[in-house]
């Protein structure tokens, strides 16, 4: 029988496996690398007539993905890079020897040539990552010895706390050592190499802190001879993460606003075009984008004359930031002026929007942190209210309120929630929700850019003032594709791109900023993102061209046929929708804009419904 918890009889039985384990670590049983392999009959996918179930196959490969990515909660591990090529090879070789292509439909060879690229592009990311890894390599030497520790733990093989302390104290040490050889100008490395190092160091830092807690308190032997090892490593570690910014990088650790940003370079601008889908060089999508731009700034002059600027356009888009609410009011604009976009859809035929849809998203204020990265609203199913706070000083409060104005917010609202983004979230989770794994912001900003664009085509600007508002944004989207590819070719510092943002498009200093530092410093944005909003919305426009203006479609038929395709890359939505039997080898070859030039006519709208 069982004793009671609170005997000191039942602590001991307790305790005396956990010794044993930490002193016979060596003879356990130690886990492996997971291993993944299949068999498309045996799972059901392929049929005895040949018939090929992709959807399924394409759940499997998401879910088992999802296993390794839990499996190897330390993202640092080089076990789990290895056993990510080892998952991504085992797809591809199934994908080409398995799966009979020749006898899917459209939709089926299409989500086959989506996995395949999305394969490629996976092997293509794990050799630039050990590029990377290797340029920063002489900063963080002390890095295996943190990682072993992690990969021992996950594979159950326990550490005694006289080892640990032994091995923690040694990273102590070198970290000291490393600190010197950093002070006294030894060992030197690029203020991008620092910086990358830096962050690298925080991550192990972390990566420590978890396999600690993981023993500290629970093991008393541990627990007994970590407690000074431990405090010097950890605050060894936080040290040398602030000396690699402050003499590496030149960032001071107070300094909470400059920007370094890390380059991929042109060969990985070119994987990831490729994996998109798209025919063009980095060099062609500058080029469209300043043409797009200098579109933008002749609308721009011609409101600015309207409203008695002449050809002082900054003078005209200070007037418009300057047409605000007051502090409080910035929710219930936002609401006026989602139904209002919702109204005018739906009158004008332009798409079917669910009811469920109408009336199921939310709001919620972002905070003054999170506005540092983004200085703007962000939305979805919820609407994440970026407006001044009382921490936030007199100018950066002016600066957020004359950046989220009544023109700038009519113009975005529509791209947030519907026909935007909540509603793309909506039908996705309907729809072909397989097409998760191909995710992709050509689709998702894309689509949301493309109703601003359509909707100036339209007239839904009803002044000078709202055509600034939307132009403004059209500008900064042109600006975006012209700065972050920049950037990523080595051709425009972070800096440079703030400057390119205030002086070109009229941001306010606070507000570009932040758009940089959400570009080229959040973890959660690849390189060709922020040029996924015009590039993918250009895309969506030319394809409107080929389906609606041409009389094969209406406006409705086609937007909710989008929908329902799920997040995928456009060239492929145009494949579908133009019923194209694509080939094994099929290749991007979907020159877009060369078929629609700025503000072309559309095909004239439907009567309102009264």
């Amino acid at each position: 029988m069982t004793p009671p918890c609170g005997t000191k009889l039942y602590r001991l039985l307790i305790f005396l496996p956990i010794l044993s384990i930490g002193l016979h670590a060596a003879d356990s049983p130690v886990a492996g690398a997971p291993k993944f392999s299949y068999d498309a009959r045996a799972e059901g996918w392929l049929t005895p007539d040949g018939a090929f179930d992709t959807p399924a196959a394409i759940t499997r490969y998401t879910t088992d993905r999802q296993t390794l990515e839990r499996y190897y909660a330390t993202r640092l591990s080089h076990e789990r890079r290895q056993a990510m090529e080892d998952f991504t090879t085992t797809w591809l070789k199934f994908l080409d020897q398995q799966v009979p292509f020749d006898s899917l439909d459209v939709n089926g060879r299409v989500d086959w040539l989506l996995l395949r690229a999305k394969l490629q592009q996976e092997l293509s990311g794990f050799t630039v990552a050990k590029t990377r890894e290797s340029e920063m390599a002489r900063l963080v030497p002390f890095a295996d010895s943190i990682l072993s520790l992690d990969d021992d733990l996950r594979r159950f093989a326990f550490i005694d706390g006289a080892d640990a302390a032994t091995r923690v104290s040694h990273l102590a040490d070198d970290l000291g050592k490393l600190s010197e050889e950093i002070t006294g100008g030894k060992l030197t490395a690029t203020s991008t190499a620092g910086r990358r190092a830096a962050r690298f160091t925080e991550s192990l830092r972390e990566t420590l802190k978890q396999w600690h807690d993981f023993y500290n308190g629970y093991d008393p032997i541990f627990t007994w001879w970590m407690a000074e090892p431990w405090k010097r490593a950890d605050a060894a570690l936080g040290a040398y993460a602030s000396l690699l910014d402050e003499k590496v990088a030149g960032v001071r650790p107070s300094d909470k606003d400059t920007i370094v940003g890390d380059p991929v370079g042109r060969e990985a601008v070119m994987d990831a075009l490729a994996a998109e889908f798209i025919p063009y060089t980095p060099e062609e999508l500058i080029a469209i984008a300043r043409k797009e731009f200098a579109w933008c700034k002749e609308q721009m002059l011609a409101c600015s004359r309207q409203l008695g600027y002449g050809d002082d356009w900054r003078k005209a888009l200070g007037h418009v930031k300057d047409d605000h609410v007051k502090p409080g009011q910035q929710p219930a604009l936002i609401r006026d002026l989602a139904y209002e976009a919702i109204d005018y859809v739906q009158k004008h035929g332009l798409i079917t929007i669910p009811d469920a849809a109408t009336n199921t998203w939310r709001m919620e204020m972002m905070s003054p942190e999170r506005q540092r990265m983004n200085p703007f609203f962000l939305g979805g199913d919820t609407m994440i209210v970026s407006y001044p706070t009382d921490t936030m000083t007199e100018e950066q409060k002016l600066m957020s309120m004359r950046g989220n104005n009544i023109h700038f917010a009519r113009a975005t609202v529509l791209h947030e929630l519907i026909p935007g983004h909540y509603l793309q979230e909506y039908m996705s989770e309907r729809y072909r929700p397989w097409r998760a794994a191909f995710e992709t912001p050509f689709w998702e900003e894309g689509w949301a850019f493309y109703w601003e664009m359509l909707l100036w085509d339209l007239d839904f600007p009803r002044n000078p003032e709202d055509r600034i508002g939307m132009l403004f944004w059209r500008m900064h989207r042109a600006a975006r594709v012209i700065f972050s590819l920049s950037f990523h070719l080595g051709q425009m510092t972070a800096p440079q791109a703030v400057d390119f943002l205030v002086n070109e498009v009229g941001h306010e200093p606070e507000n570009a900023a932040g758009e940089v530092r959400r570009s080229f410093e959040s973890n959660e944005y690849g390189p060709l993102y922020q040029c996924a909003y015009q590039l993918g919305a250009l895309q969506f426009r030319a394809l409107h061209a080929e389906m609606v203006d041409s009389g094969k479609m209406t406006n409705r038929g086609f937007h909710d046929a989008i929908l329902k395709l799920n997040s995928i890359p456009v060239e492929m939505v145009r494949a579908i929708l133009t019923n194209q039997k694509l080939p094994k080898g099929f290749q991007a070859q979907w020159r877009f804009y060369e078929e629609v030039p700025p503000g072309k006519p559309v095909a004239a709208l439907p009567a309102a419904k009264k």
